[in-house]
């Protein structure tokens, strides 16, 4: 053992801060620390959406490509508190308390009385951001897991760490009080883009009190549908008393605090636009103000209440991540035929693989916003001679197998963008499909190497007002429902819905929330809260198997091209269980908390149906 002695030496050069960081007087006493620290809890939100998973795989929307990465043991129904499967960064449990640690600390720090910073709009703007962040964090924990244990202060390393999970109503009632507080705060003061918003305050709210009066959160309709919660439990998952009714009143005026306080975009039409105007409004939408591509209206950012930028760093290749395979992308997570199908005809009545038009051509005369979000085959993308060569001058989606002429003899060769495709076939679509719509459609870009600059939309405009419409339907007011959802639906260049019966327009709004946030990680709440995951999410994935087959007379050489003159396609739903058997367990309405954080706070109840 070797020991070091210090004698009769200076030692005044080893009393100093460690060179990446700073002490507590020195961050909360200056201005730009102070921000810089709040800054860094902006953090917890990672990339939103746009992570190479995407929360819509564990959904009806999409299927990850790429297997044994967890979202399998998630769509088997097979999670548990050891193995969890996929867990994202912006809810899982432990990073989620972290941040809400770090808000803790500033708020405490900001109201300190030795704190000195003096100008008092300056501390509302810091107070106000960390209050919004604070009720978002708590607000993911809480529609993944239920009532979680509430912590508005600073603990120590001596302080009791075994804390119990507040009920759902404590944990709404929190979330809505920072809310408010943000709201105060933050209400009429300019912030920077990307940071918190009175609005984006209110947005939180809408969400959570619409979510608190959904049926999964209502004791007595969750019970009859999950047998396993047990008494003691169900104060946690839901309201045990009180009137759902009443909590639709509180959704419905939250949701019409945020419209008030902005108007979307084209949200005040009386008549449905041109389904090409329609197309372009989607695709706007999506890309909110970060494209430069052709037809793109850079106006349409007015939709984002709060997004997540990516201007500074540039550094995301969401693109990459989900593109076609003969772009040399990834394919991650495609659209499954459950998804497709979903999208009605442009005249309003539902596609059905049981009408021979239909079949026959199942991709014409769809919702402007289908292609918007969906790349089928013979869609036109981008340039393909950018990365691949001259192997498709019409730059068109392959995800069939096709009839080519070669050396005077009729061959079948699968198409580029399929898994025996000639470019890295191993990233090739299963479901016969393509994700289209956060990926910017800017041939410039090329998905593989390029970054773009979409911004992700934590809260839009649109989700409000579809939080309006669905808390109105649920209190009889269906024609004020009905005439909102038109206006959703007028700007995608679709048909006014014209019952007002509350049944009916109930399942049509369902619908329509289905199509208009496609991809948005609404549709993996949705079909919890509303207790129909079984016959949503639990049913098995459907795959496009498409052919092209000469017509009599007719033959083409390669390069190949889409082209009905010359070909007879052939498209076939097919059921597919070989990638991912998918199966709905009643658990999975609320996620398993893992076994080690229960290890680690002995008052910390399980979710109901798992085994510790």
């Amino acid at each position: 053992m070797t020991t070091f002695l210090f004698q009769s030496c200076d030692t005044d050069f080893m009393n100093v801060n460690p060179p990446n960081q700073l002490s507590a007087d020195i961050v909360w006493n200056d201005a730009g620390t102070a921000q810089a620290y709040i800054n860094d809890i902006y953090n917890g939100f990672e990339q939103g959406g746009f992570s190479e998973q995407m929360l819509a795989s564990v959904s009806d929307e999409a299927m990850f490509t790429h297997p044994g990465r967890g979202i399998d043991i998630v769509n088997s129904g097979s999670s548990n508190p050891t193995s969890l499967g996929w867990v994202h960064g912006t809810w899982a449990w432990g990073r989620m308390y972290i941040y809400i640690r770090f808000c803790n600390v500033a708020i405490q720090q900001l109201n300190s009385e030795n704190n000195k910073i003096t100008d008092p709009d300056l501390k509302d703007k810091m107070l106000g951001q960390v209050h919004f962040l604070r009720a978002y964090y708590y607000q993911q924990l809480l529609r993944y897991y239920g009532g979680v244990p509430l912590i508005d202060k600073v603990y120590t390393i001596t302080d009791d760490m075994n804390i119990a999970r507040n009920t759902y109503e404590e944990c709404v009632n929190f979330i809505v009080k920072d809310c408010d507080e943000a709201y105060r705060l933050l209400n009429g003061k300019s912030m920077d883009k990307g940071r918190a918003t009175a609005n984006a305050a209110l947005a939180v709210k809408s969400r959570v009190l619409l979510y608190a009066a959904s049926d999964q959160h209502e004791g007595a309709k969750l019970k009859a549908k999950v047998s396993t919660i047990s008494d003691d439990i169900l104060p946690i998952l839901a309201y045990t008393s009180g009137s759902q009714q009443e909590r639709y009143k509180a959704a419905q005026a939250a949701a019409k605090a945020v419209m008030d306080e902005g108007q979307g975009y084209k949200l005040n039409l009386t008549a449905p636009v041109s389904a090409t105007e329609g197309q372009n409004n989607y695709k706007s939408i999506a890309m909110g103000g970060g494209s430069k591509a052709p037809g793109i209206d850079a106006a349409a950012a007015s939709e984002l209440i709060y997004a997540k930028y990516f201007i500074a760093d540039a550094n995301y290749t969401h693109g990459l991540h989900n593109g076609p395979n003969g772009y040399k992308n990834w394919a991650g997570n495609t659209p499954i035929g459950l998804l497709v199908d979903d999208y009605e005809m442009i005249d309003g009545t539902p596609f059905s693989w049981d009408n021979a038009t239909h079949k026959a051509d199942p991709y014409k005369n769809r919702d402007p916003r289908f292609y918007a979000t969906i790349l089928y085959d013979g869609a036109g993308w981008k340039p393909r001679e950018k990365i691949s060569g001259n192997i498709d001058p019409a730059n068109q989606i392959q995800t069939g197998t096709y009839d080519i002429l070669e050396g005077g003899t009729v061959k079948t060769i699968p198409g580029i963008d399929t898994r025996g495709g000639s470019i890295e076939s191993w990233n090739g679509s299963w479901t016969g499909y393509y994700y289209h719509k956060f990926i910017d459609p800017d041939p410039n870009i090329v998905d593989a190497n390029n970054f773009q600059l979409v911004p992700w939309p934590f809260f839009r405009y649109t989700e409000a007002v579809l939080n309006y419409v669905e808390a109105s339907i649920e209190l009889g007011e269906t024609t004020v429902a009905r005439d909102w959802l038109n206006k959703i639906r007028f700007r995608a260049g679709m048909p006014a819905v014209t019952t007002t019966d509350q049944n009916q327009l109930r399942q049509i709004y369902r619908h329509e929330r289905r199509i208009e946030m496609a991809y948005e990680e609404q549709r993996y709440h949705d079909v919890r809260r509303w207790l129909i995951a079984p016959e949503t999410v639990g049913r098995k994935v459907t795959y496009i198997k498409v052919t092209g087959k000469f017509k009599p007379g007719k033959t083409m050489t390669a390069p190949y091209r889409h082209d009905p003159t010359v070909y007879d396609y052939t498209y076939t739903p097919v059921v597919d269980n070989s990638q991912e058997n998918r199966s709905w367990n009643n658990n999975l309405y609320f996620r398993p908390i893992h076994r080690d954080e229960l290890n680690k706070n002995n008052l910390l109840k399980q979710n109901p149906g798992y085994q510790n």
